[in-house]
């Protein structure tokens, strides 16, 4: 699980659904990715990390 996105995410006041309407993605693939059981492509990478506002590299750290 990534534990850092989820705080990120409640940091920011954002249920699942909202960031990813935000981020262009589907609600689903993001709860994967949040579970970690998916890793996002750079380019949807990209937008969570600008919807989040952080560096998009930490997804492949």
């Amino acid at each position: 699980m990534r534990t850092w996105l989820k705080e990120l995410r409640k940091s920011k006041n954002l249920t699942q659904e909202k960031l990813s309407e935000k981020a262009e993605i589907t609600r689903a693939f993001y709860t994967q990715i949040e579970l970690g059981n998916r890793n996002p492509s750079v380019p949807n990478a990209k937008k969570i990390a600008e919807v989040l506002d952080f560096d998009w590299t930490k997804f492949y750290e």
